[in-house]
């Protein structure tokens, strides 16, 4: 039962982040199972034409496949020095 709290906490904060995002920005994608829900939301809102003109600087290489398997634009810090959100998760906070 815990888990599945947990679980349904990551999804409504991963929701939440979609939901600062705007058409043109570049995001910093992090890792873990947050950034998970995060990329999912985020390609639904893509496939519904609510956002056209995005594009993500993966942290590893894992977030990187989950972003591309799922249509996520992606982009390098090389290419973009800044970026205009950078979302990650928070497995520990003191």
């Amino acid at each position: 039962m815990a888990g599945n709290n947990r679980e349904r906490l990551k999804r409504i904060a991963a929701a939440y982040a979609v939901s600062l995002v705007e058409d043109g920005m570049v995001l910093g994608l992090g890792s873990g199972s947050t950034m998970a829900y995060f990329i999912d939301i985020l390609a639904e809102r893509l496939r519904g034409g609510r956002l056209r003109r995005i594009q993500a600087v993966p942290t590893s290489e894992s977030t990187a496949a989950r972003a591309r398997a799922r249509g996520i634009p992606l982009t390098s810090l090389d290419e973009h020095e800044h970026l205009d959100l950078v979302v990650d998760g928070a497995d520990e906070v003191d």
